[in-house]
């Protein structure tokens, strides 16, 4: 369960957590094409975060840096659970 206190202790560009799901409605859906997505959770410049998600194919790295945005709250939760303190800093 991701906290403001465990944010704000994150050195900034950090990715704190990343995973593999489905493009589906089952999972984060991007574009329901049914496959599989990779997803970094990172902590911005400031305490604040967010989650991106790219093509299985591609490194960490380039989903933290070039990923598409995920906005959902939903889809976020789903990823990092956390308590509302920690949400309210999600960067859309």
């Amino acid at each position: 369960m991701l906290t403001l206190k465990q944010l704000k202790e994150m050195k900034p560009d950090t990715i704190f957590a990343k995973g593999e799901i489905v493009d589906s409605p089952d999972g984060i859906n991007a574009t329901n094409g049914g496959g599989q997505l990779r997803w970094v959770a990172c902590r911005g410049g400031i305490h604040d975060w967010a989650v991106y998600c790219g093509k299985t194919n591609k490194d960490w790295k380039w989903i933290q840096y070039w990923g598409d945005k995920v906005t959902g709250e939903e889809n976020i939760r789903k990823v990092v659970p956390c308590e509302d303190e920690a949400f309210n800093m999600y960067r859309y």
